[in-house]
């Protein structure tokens, strides 16, 4: 049976001009928003803006989704839609059966049978279209929902981090190029694991059990036609093995 994954929607824009947060970092966060923060004394001087040189990189989806807290929200998610998933193989298979109908009996029908039997499979064929595509979209959307909140409460401990080791640029490298235009970058300046590591502390999160499905993976939703190759963009030479 062919079948075509929901596509992973991250769209993960990086929400926040890092260097307007980085002069606003140390700014009194209020009391009673989430992932708040005890404000500096009204003595404290606060600190001036990076003025670190160095350029580092970032995969901001897998920082996010890689996060514990990211992990957590997104296999819920997927446990959520597995019900609509059950509900499109039953149509698909559904489906390739009047397909098989049809290519094994159609010959013998008459006229009234075969055009009935046709009409049958474009009608369903249509609504299954239209299931897959609906799924696609609420699960993408609601993805990006949680992607949305944590990276808001994610930045503030990036710009922190670059600020403390001096970097003055932080490029994100969630795309392969030429979607970004990052061509190559090496571990050395890769900030990703450090940022996770610090926000799950900060979030306070358990790590999830171990499982065979990695927090990333896509849902699967059956598709009746033969999807268009996606065979997936080769990885820049030398560039971060994790990517």
């Amino acid at each position: 049976m062919n079948s075509k994954f929901l596509r992973f929607l991250p769209a993960v824009a990086v929400l926040f001009a890092f260097s307007a947060l980085a002069q606003t970092s140390s700014a009194a966060t209020p009391p009673d928003a989430p992932g708040a923060t005890p404000a500096a004394p009204a003595t404290t001087t606060a600190a001036p803006a990076s003025t670190g040189t160095k350029v580092g990189t970032i995969n901001i989806q897998e920082a996010i989704f890689g996060s514990n807290e990211g992990q957590r929200d997104l296999g819920a998610l997927q446990k959520k839609f597995d019900p609509k998933q059950s509900e499109l193989k039953g149509q698909n298979d559904e489906l390739e059966s009047l397909k098989k109908q049809l290519n094994t009996q159609g010959p013998s029908l008459n006229e009234e049978a075969l055009n009935n039997l046709k009409g049958q499979i474009e009608s369903k064929q249509k609504a299954f279209d239209r299931a897959v595509q609906d799924a696609q979209e609420d699960f993408g959307n609601q993805q990006q929902e949680i992607a949305s909140r944590i990276l808001k409460k994610m930045a503030p401990i990036i710009v922190k981090y670059s600020q403390d080791n001096g970097f003055g640029v932080i490029v994100d490298t969630s795309k392969p190029w030429p979607q970004s235009p990052v061509l190559w970058w090496g571990e050395a300046v890769d900030i990703t694991k450090p940022v996770v590591d610090a926000y799950n502390v900060q979030s306070g999160v358990a790590a999830p059990a171990a499982s065979s499905t990695p927090a990333t993976s896509k849902p699967a939703v059956p598709k009746s036609t033969t999807p268009k190759s996606s065979t997936p963009a080769s990885k820049p030479a030398g560039s971060n093995p994790s990517q």
